[in-house]
């Protein structure tokens, strides 16, 4: 531990330590509960506020724009001003956000809000892993990990279904019901029971590698969020790609000058640890995303069910998830954690391969089901350990830049798998489709030819067509599945090679033991010299 590093309390004991935990983890699902939860409210945003399709897709991806983008910054500003009152400050910045959210009068007080938000989450999501890393001990730290993980990974299926449901029962104003209440009892439970940590440095912050970083990272998820919309030769997608990749240059540049003095030290990346916990993450939440973009309109427009159906569909597989991040530390501890990260993978590509093998429009959930449960419990595996290699990497006074570097790989993958899996599929989907359009009108062709949805709202259109077009449609859309899937077996395949030749060595994943953490308050409290004689 940094000797500069200051501690206002002592080490909670067991019971508090749980408070902790519960705490951190509600906060946390406020977060990850608010990042989907208005995808089901699109059509009422839009006849609420008469906002174009455009305006609604950003009111939904502002927040999690912002929070990608801030998440680095604010993680390193709460290693020095205190993770507590970070973490507080936070949680009342995302409360008022999202009660401001709720009572928006138009599209415009809706944008700030959940920009708003995005700046309260990214002051959350860092300390909440990072109050776990510096407060459990060496021999809990690991089951902690699991939890917050399950919490990080299944807790979006788990929003969306209540946001669904909140949308059906009432209106979508009261989706922020959920969080805000999350941020009340947070708040209220990280007041009374999380200890404070900080980080004196001698340092003064990075602002130049903060700024660069805000600015790589709007641009290329700008580019990943826009690209498939705007198309991607457009001009604003090329230049956000443009600004992205310079702001991108410049921030590597500038830290490997800094070196010692850097918002990240980009040296972490040559530990074996780091680079295969923040590849796995990357890989693995690329892929649920993916998967989620997959399963919606296979739900909705091939098997015809609601969309709160269809988000309860996908809670076998959160569940499986959220179990398996449980479990994950007791097995790394048995047989190491690049073996339980491999084993992970592998039931992960097992379950990719198990849906684009059965998958049919005739047979329905169960022929999808078997693949989501083991892709759950695969990511569940892995994720875990990848969690705990890649903040275990950097000492505990920077636990909230390795925490938010964490957070930053997750939303980086997901960004990722949603636009090229997303893309996977379309392209998979058109290429099937323009088979099958013999005798279709022109105009219903070029409106099916959109997306699976569009075909089966423009069947009735097409005469004695109709029936036969959307056949054809759902049939088009399992075979860009299929196309998606296996390229997602593929990544997973290539995963599992490097993790196994270049994953964590030890169980343990360079996380600092018990002895390194006593000696480290030993010399905090009694610097060189000044130990007391006996």
């Amino acid at each position: 531990m940094n000797p500069n590093q200051s501690f206002d309390e002592g080490a909670p004991d067991a019971r508090r330590r749980r408070t902790i935990l519960i705490a951190v983890c509600v906060a946390l699902m406020a977060v990850i509960a608010s990042v989907s939860g208005l995808n089901v409210a699109q059509p009422d945003l839009a006849v609420t506020f008469g906002a174009s399709q455009s305006t609604i897709l950003w009111i939904i991806n502002i927040y999690p724009l912002a929070l990608a983008a801030l998440l680095l910054p604010l993680g390193a500003i709460g290693d020095r001003l205190g993770r507590k009152p970070m973490l507080l400050g936070g949680l009342v910045v995302f409360g008022v956000a999202g009660v401001a959210a709720a009572l928006a009068p138009s599209a415009e007080v809706m944008l700030a809000a959940r920009l708003l938000s995005g700046v309260g989450a990214a002051m959350i999501m860092p300390i909440t892993l990072a109050v776990i890393t510096t407060t459990f001990p060496e021999e809990e730290r690991g089951r902690a990990i699991g939890v917050w993980t399950g919490v990080a990974g299944g807790g979006g299926v788990l929003g969306m279904f209540l946001s669904a449901a909140l949308v059906d029962v009432a209106n979508w104003r009261w989706l922020f019901v959920l969080p805000v209440a999350l941020v009340v009892v947070a708040f209220a439970m990280t007041l009374r029971s999380v200890p404070d940590s900080r980080e004196t440095s001698g340092h003064p912050f990075d602002s130049v590698g903060a700024l660069t970083s805000v600015v790589a990272v709007v641009g290329l998820i700008f580019v990943l969020q826009e690209g498939p919309e705007r198309g991607w030769s457009a001009p604003a997608t090329l230049l956000g790609l443009a600004v992205g990749v310079v702001a991108a240059a410049g921030f590597v540049g500038w830290e490997l000058r800094r070196r010692d003095a850097a918002l990240l030290d980009l040296r972490l990346f040559g530990k074996r640890a780091a680079a295969a916990g923040s590849l796995t993450l990357l890989a693995l939440f690329g892929v649920q995303a993916g998967i989620f973009v997959v399963l919606f309109p296979f739900f909705q427009a091939v098997l015809g069910w609601s969309a709160l159906l269809s988000t309860l569909a996908l809670m076998p597989m959160a569940v499986a998830m959220m179990a398996a991040s449980g479990l994950a530390p007791k097995l790394a501890v048995r047989v190491g954690a690049r073996s339980t990260m491999a084993s992970g993978i592998l039931l992960a590509a097992a379950g990719l391969a198990l849906m684009a093998t059965f998958v049919s429009v005739d047979g329905g959930y169960p022929a999808v089901l078997p693949g989501m449960l083991a892709m759950g419990t695969g990511m569940g595996l892995a994720m875990t350990p990848s969690t705990e290699a890649l903040t275990g990497s950097l000492p505990r006074e920077r636990q909230g830049v390795a925490s938010a570097l964490n957070d930053v790989t997750r939303e980086f993958g997901t960004a990722l798998g949603v636009a090229l899996l997303g893309a996977l599929v379309s392209a998979g989907y058109r290429s099937a489709i323009d088979t099958r359009l013999d005798g279709v009108p022109a105009d219903v062709a070029g409106t099916a030819r959109e997306g699976v949805a569009n075909a089966v709202e423009a069947a009735g259109g097409a005469g004695a067509h109709g029936r036969a077009l959307v056949r054809a449609a759902q049939e088009s859309f399992v075979d860009g599945w299929q196309q998606a899937m296996w390229a997602g077996v593929a990544v997973m395949a290539a995963l599992l090679l490097y993790v196994l030749t270049r994953g964590p060595r030890s169980s343990r994943v360079e996380t600092p033991g018990k002895d390194d953490d006593t000696v480290r308050r030993i010399t905090e409290r009694f610097p060189e010299g000044s130990f007391p004689s006996a």
